[in-house]
């Protein structure tokens, strides 16, 4: 009998993140850091708009590119919020969470041998994207000492005749780094003079903690050359209503919509409407769940520096990113021991790319009272390899 899988298909890894996810969910007592998942219900107001949605038999296909209401207040949020103007009829297309955005986009742009460049540590899901559409992935190493920025000096250096692409990954899961404007103008000057195109995966735009967030596409010519990923997950605390966006040229735009209808039709229809409520009404709820992000965020880093781990203060999302080189330990050896011996899982830096050994990522989405008892057992388990 042939071989029924592809070799793409068989080479690709399956996510370390999930790897320790399994193992929590089937252990009694363990506390997991580990999924980046927001551990609040969707506001009432939303879910409420969900429901009604429901109860009116609103349960038909939208529109490939989404519910036009949708696309249009998507468009005034991104007004509102990044100063960008977006045509919601052309411009904005409506897709199943933000990773289906980032596929598609990366199949709309790319042809067989395009490069794409990707800081890392990074999501897990940009590599992959890029092998499937048969582009090449040009990891791109961010450092502590930097912030885990990128600087306008390693994009040059990573950039050859076959870059087309540019994955920006800010505000960054799993480091928690953000971009400066200074530091996107500097960026931008470099992909304008390189003639490349960029995937801003803006997720996280919500969660910044060190003043507003700054779109890559905000910049003096980088709108015509971006495509903005964003989406309802993180923000408005909705994973389960599967639901992203993309906004950029139009051509581009076409292009995504298209494999969209081919490949999904559209995105859920109640989950449409219960987004536009969300985006009409929800910025005083978004701001509850940032402060109280925050105050976590805060506490989590304390806590780890009076342990003597080195960690840098993420100003973004809701994840942190330590040092545990001081160990002798890889990220992987690690994260095993920790699970096995106090029940406490969190995520190896590698599964961030390979140069996210020596860190691991541990989410501050949870309850302060489980960040506590955690912590009290990483504590334990970092005494005793220090005096080891």
């Amino acid at each position: 009998m042939r071989n029924p899988i592809s070799d793409k298909c068989a080479a690709l890894k399956p996510s370390g993140i999930r790897k320790f996810f399994d193992v929590v969910s089937e252990m009694p007592d363990a506390i997991s850091l580990g999924v980046g998942e927001p551990d609040f219900d969707t506001p009432w107001f939303i879910r409420d708009e969900g429901i009604y949605s429901l109860e009116k038999g609103r349960t038909f296909y939208t529109s490939n590119a989404g519910l036009k209401e949708l696309r249009q207040e998507i468009a005034n949020y991104l007004n509102r919020r990044c100063g960008l103007t977006y045509d919601p009829l052309h411009e904005v297309v409506v897709t199943v969470g933000g990773s289906e955005a980032i596929d598609i986009g990366l199949r709309a742009m790319l042809d067989p041998g395009d490069e794409v460049l990707i800081p890392e540590p990074c999501y897990v899901s940009y590599l992959p994207c890029v092998e499937l559409t048969d582009g090449v992935p040009v990891p791109i190493r961010l450092v502590e000492e930097h912030e885990f920025r990128l600087t306008a000096g390693q994009l040059e250096e990573a950039i050859t005749p076959k870059t087309k692409v540019l994955i920006m990954p800010f505000p960054n899961n799993p480091t928690g780094a953000i971009m400066t404007r200074a530091d996107l103008e500097a960026v931008a000057e470099v992909v304008a003079r390189h003639d490349l195109f960029v995937i801003s995966d803006e997720i996280y735009a919500e969660l910044t903690y060190g003043g507003d967030h700054v779109s890559i596409a905000s910049i003096p010519g980088m709108r015509e050359r971006t495509i903005v990923i964003n989406g309802f997950s993180k923000s408005y605390a909705m994973t389960g209503w599967r639901l992203g966006y993309a906004a950029g040229p139009a051509q581009i735009i076409e292009q995504m919509t298209k494999i969209h209808q081919f490949a999904i039709m559209c995105a859920p229809t109640v989950s449409q409407y219960a987004a536009v409520e969300a985006l009409k009404n929800g910025d005083e709820a978004v701001a509850e769940m940032r402060e109280s992000y925050n105050q976590r965020r805060r506490f989590v880093v304390n806590e780890l520096r009076n342990m003597g781990l080195s960690c840098f203060e993420p100003l973004g999302a809701f994840y942190v990113f330590p040092s545990i080189k001081k160990f002798g330990l890889s990220s992987d050896e690690f994260c095993t021991r920790l699970l096995e011996e106090e029940k406490v899982a969190v995520v190896p830096g590698t599964a961030f790319g390979d140069s996210g050994e020596g860190f691991i990522r541990i989410s501050y989405a949870y309850s302060l009272n489980a960040l506590k008892e955690a912590l009290g057992r990483v504590r334990r388990f970092t005494e005793r390899l220090t005096h080891a």
